[in-house]
């Protein structure tokens, strides 16, 4: 019987120190000290604080609409290896461009676990998967990518917690590394060919109403579904209804 017991205590043990790791702030500390840290505009020990509470190690902020350009513009902060985030580049990229509009909906604040790349090494102790949870700051879709020890499991709960302070967090703070939104706005012009191709109009059509030419339409429209990073019209309608632009 003390035999079974104690083989029943060594199985058990790896798991309970898994399941029970110790947050070193409660959420109401953590909300308090993430107002502090955006009234000063620090954007890094904001988010040091979040990945810290969820017991992950490292954390990654991406602007999702910057990720089809295959650089590292894309990085808002970040203190991940940057030989990793090198690489991720293009794997975010390839994801985003095989995600449809209804795809990016559902996945707001619903976090995701996938494996990195197999040409991506991490460092020891750390597991090969990584987090992601996705949120909208604005029109603009951001997504914070957790990297967590092999002996952590991340709670569902808390990191849906985090996802929503990281997403009031990142709206609130004025950190200068923060990339300005303005050159992805859209004009007054693409606003005008979104709203008439929210009502079943043409380019054809659009064109006599605006009394432009219609190749003109075309690169505005062209250019909505750059900046909304959309591939079809029907996608661009979507995020317009989303993001109440129409």
């Amino acid at each position: 019987m003390e035999a079974l017991q104690m083989e029943i205590a060594i199985r058990s043990a790896p798991v309970s120190a898994m399941r029970c790791a110790v947050r070193p702030l409660s959420k109401g500390q953590l909300i308090q000290r993430l107002g502090d840290f955006a009234e000063r505009g620090n954007l890094e020990k904001g988010l040091a604080a979040l990945t810290e509470y969820v017991g992950a190690s490292h954390y990654l902020l991406a602007r999702y609409d910057l990720s089809q350009d295959h650089n590292l513009d894309f990085v808002v902060c970040s203190d991940w290896p940057f030989d990793m985030v090198k690489r991720l580049a293009k794997c975010l990229s390839d994801l985003h461009s095989r995600s449809n509009e209804m795809e990016k909906c559902l996945s707001v604040m619903q976090p995701v676990f996938m494996s990195l790349p197999a040409d991506i090494e991490p460092a020891r102790g750390l597991a090969r998967d990584y987090c992601a949870i996705t949120f909208n700051v604005g029109r603009t879709r951001l997504s914070l990518m957790l990297l967590f020890p092999q002996d952590v499991i991340l709670s569902q709960e808390s990191l849906r917690d985090v996802g929503l302070l990281t997403a009031y967090f990142a709206s609130f703070s004025q950190d200068r590394e923060m990339r300005s939104d303005r050159e992805f706005e859209l004009t007054e012009r693409e606003l005008e060919c979104l709203f008439w191709i929210a009502e079943g109009k043409t380019s054809d059509e659009i064109a006599v109403i605006l009394g432009i030419s219609r190749n003109t339409i075309n690169n505005y429209i062209t250019s909505v579904m750059r900046k909304t990073a959309t591939k079809t019209r029907s996608e661009a309608i979507a995020y317009a209804v989303r993001n109440n632009l129409v």
